[in-house]
Parts: C-alpha cells; structure tokens; sequence
C-alpha cells in the first residue's frame, strides 16, 4: 500500500494520530505500518504480532488507534479489544477491527467487546486513512453496506440465557427514531435530512443517547437498538 496524495488530514490536536497496528501476518502490519508513516498527520507508534503483545502496547505507547485483527494466535483480537476498551488505563484508546469477511461473526463479538467499528483488509488506502481520522476524532466507523447486514445477522442469535444489557428507559420517542435510524447505518448528516433537524440538533441527540444508554460511541449506540428489540433481532420487550 502506498498513502495517496489527498490522503485526509489528521484531527485537530497537539501531535500526530497515533496508531498501533496488531495482526499476525508481517506483510499485513508492514503494509499497514508504511501507510500510516508516509501519511501527514498520522504516524506509528508500534507493531503487535498477537492479541497479548497488541494489549501491552496500547497501555505502554497510548495509541489513538489501534488497527486490530481478529483472528491471531493466543489472544484474539476480541479479548485483547476488551482488555483495551474495557481498562481505564487505556480508555482513550479506540480500536478499528480489521477483518477479512464481511459477515466474519466475530466481528459482531468484537463491536459488543467495544470496538469503533470495522474494515475490510481489502479496504482501498484512502479509505483506511479516512476511517483512522473519523475513529481518532470519537466517532465509530459503521459501513451501512456491511455492518447493518451482519448484526441484523447475529443479533437475532443472542447468546443463550443473556438478557439484554440496557433499556431504553428514559428515552424520549425522538431519540428512539434517532436510535433506530443510527442502527440501520445513517449518518448524522443523512439523520439531519431525514428528520428535517439541524446538523447540531443531531448531534445533540446523539450525545443524550450515549448518556442515558452508557455507550461508549455510536457502535455501541447499534448494539443496543438490536439487543433491547428496538431494531430487528431481540424480540421488544413488554
């Protein structure tokens, strides 16, 4: 992979984004890894051949962004995205999962274990930089094309005896539409068009979704409109 010449610029901030790259084939993180550095904004901060080693790194570097695999020796990618998201000394590291099959059930797994969202390995080069810049900004990365598929997919199969984590107690009828429309893969700016709402009036119940529901972003946000019923899968509750 070569970084293209309208490569997206990093987020404002202090420095560059930074990014750990965990994947068990050298050639994939190599090419990973190239990417990034020859990218303005953007620059990597270490190698992770294995989940345990991907862990380590992101509580030792404190990367903004961590470019994860699934299917690695010993710690997979699942466990070592929980570990990450769910450890206060690394709450500020997101995770994007890198995958080789759109509907790779797993990835379903790595989304409830707090992942940002989720690329195709054969993903063009500006489209993983952009992905890298709209995780590292706070947003979640949902392909409509992709990922609406697979968790309609795997959130009708609930795992057995698990109730749903939250409800949606609490939540007014323009934030379950809101909800909803998130869960089947609209942006905040196809929300705006949408609804006939103002980009900031969007955003604002997007913030007031993440609160009450104790979503960590916007993919979290998806899981909880399938797992409480809300959008195709769990059956509503009463």
């Amino acid at each position: 992979m070569t970084g293209p010449a309208d490569a997206p610029a990093a987020p404002d901030g202090p420095g560059p984004v930074r990014v750990l790259v965990a994947d068990d084939q050298a050639m994939v993180r190599g090419s990973f890894r190239i990417l990034v550095d020859h990218t303005p904004g953007l620059r990597a901060v270490g190698e992770a051949a294995d989940g345990s080693e991907a862990v380590d790194l992101a509580r030792r570097e404190q990367p903004d962004v961590v470019l994860m695999d699934i299917r690695m020796p010993g710690l997979d990618g699942i466990e070592a995205t929980r570990r990450i998201c769910s450890d206060p000394a690394t709450a500020g590291v997101r995770v994007l999962i890198l995958t080789t099959f759109d509907l790779d059930e797993y990835v379903y797994g790595a989304l409830r274990a707090g992942a940002a969202g989720f690329l195709l390995k054969d993903t063009p080069p500006p489209e993983v930089l952009r992905a890298i810049s709209v995780v590292a900004a706070g947003d979640s990365l949902l392909a409509p094309s992709v990922t609406r598929r697979l968790i309609s997919e795997f959130a009708r199969r609930p795992e057995p005896g698990r109730p749903p984590a939250r409800t949606l107690d609490g939540v007014t009828d323009r934030e379950l539409e809101v909800l909803g429309l998130v869960a089947r893969g609209l942006s905040n700016t196809e929300l705006a068009e949408h609804l006939c709402l103002s980009l900031a009036t969007v955003k604002t119940h997007i913030g007031r979704l993440l609160a009450k529901l104790r979503a960590r972003d916007r993919a979290q946000l998806v899981i909880v409109a399938y797992e409480t019923g809300l959008v195709g899968g769990y059956p509503p509750g009463p």
